[in-house]
C-alpha cells in the first residue's frame, strides 16, 4: 500500500501546488504546469490502483503495461494511425467541410436554396452515425474511402450551419458602407461578410475535429481492412488483449489534440483582429 498512498500524496502536493499556481498573474509557462501535474498525478494512482489492489489487467491493464505495448507495436499502430486518421478522418474532414462551405456560399446568395438545404442539414445531422456506417461501408466497399464518407456526412452540417449563420452577422451600418463605395456582391463578400464569419467557421471546424476521428474509427467497426484503429480496437477487445485496446486510445487521444491544436493555432492566426483572441500570447 506504500505505492499506493504514495501516489494519493502525489496528488494532494499537486493540487495544492495548483492553487498557488492559480493565484499568480497570467503566465504561459506556468498555465502549461498543472495540465502536466493533473495527468501525472491519474497517471500514478491509476498505476498504485491496480497494483495494490490486484486489478485484472483483462479488466483494467496499468499504464507501464500500456506504455510497454505502445513501445513494441509502434509499426502496427503508425499504419493503423495513416489508415484512419490521415486516410480516413483527414480526407474525409477536407471533403466533408469544403463541401458544406461551397453549398453555404450558394445558400447565402440564392436564399431559396438556404430554406431547401437547411432542413436537408438538419436531417443529416440527425441520423446516427451507427445507422449511417454500414450502408457507406456497403457502397464505397472496406477501403478508406467508406470512412471519409463516413466522416464527411458528419462535419458537413456544424460547417453548413455555422459559416451561414456567421455570414449573416454583418453589421447593417458595415453592409450600407460598402454600398456607399459601391462595392459588389463578390467584394463585399470577401472583404466584409467572410471576415466577420470567420469566428463562427472556426467553431465549426474544432467541433468536425472531434467529429471526424470519432466517424472514421466507429466505420472501421463495420468493416475495415487489416489496419485501421476502429479495426484493431474490434478485434483485439474480443481477445482480452486491453493494452493494445488502450494503446490504440492513446495514439487516437494524442492524433485529436494535435489536429485540435492545429486548428486553434490556424484560428488565431486567422482572427486575430476578433475580441476573443486579445490578450492572448
Amino acid at each position: 500500500m506504500t505505492y499506493f498512498w504514495g501516489a494519493i500524496g502525489f496528488w494532494i502536493l499537486a493540487w495544492l501546488l495548483n492553487i498557488f499556481i492559480a493565484r499568480q498573474n497570467e503566465n504561459r509557462i506556468l498555465n502549461i504546469i498543472p495540465p502536466i501535474l493533473f495527468g501525472v498525478s491519474v497517471i500514478l494512482i491509476w498505476e498504485a490502483t491496480v497494483f495494490n489492489f490486484e486489478v485484472s489487467p483483462v479488466i483494467l491493464p496499468p499504464p507501464s503495461a500500456i506504455y510497454l505495448k505502445f513501445i513494441s507495436s509502434i509499426p502496427i499502430l503508425w499504419g493503423d494511425f495513416v489508415q484512419t486518421v490521415v486516410k480516413g478522418a483527414l480526407s474525409g474532414y477536407l471533403i466533408g467541410c469544403g463541401a458544406a462551405f461551397v453549398i453555404s456560399l450558394i445558400a447565402d446568395k440564392f436564399k431559396f436554396f438556404e430554406r431547401g438545404v437547411l432542413p436537408i442539414g438538419n436531417f443529416l445531422a440527425a441520423m446516427p452515425i451507427i445507422g449511417i456506417a454500414p450502408i457507406l461501408v456497403m457502397w464505397y466497399g472496406y477501403g478508406w474511402q467508406s470512412k471519409a464518407a463516413v466522416v464527411a456526412v458528419m462535419v458537413f452540417f456544424p460547417i453548413l450551419v455555422n459559416t451561414v449563420q456567421g455570414m449573416k452577422m454583418s453589421d447593417k451600418i458595415h453592409r450600407d458602407l460598402m454600398q456607399t463605395y459601391n462595392a459588389n456582391y463578390l467584394q463585399t463578400l470577401l472583404k466584409l461578410r467572410l471576415s466577420t464569419a470567420m469566428p463562427f467557421i472556426f467553431n465549426g471546424l474544432k467541433i468536425c475535429t472531434t467529429l471526424a476521428l470519432i466517424g472514421a474509427i466507429v466505420a472501421e467497426f463495420f468493416g475495415s481492412p487489416i489496419r485501421g484503429m476502429g479495426f484493431r480496437i474490434s478485434t483485439e477487445a474480443p481477445r482480452f488483449a486491453l493494452d493494445m485496446v488502450w494503446a490504440e486510445i492513446t495514439v487516437a487521444a494524442i492524433a485529436g489534440s494535435l489536429f485540435y491544436g492545429g486548428v486553434v493555432l490556424l484560428e488565431k492566426w486567422v482572427t486575430f483582429w476578433h475580441p476573443s483572441q486579445r490578450g492572448r500570447a
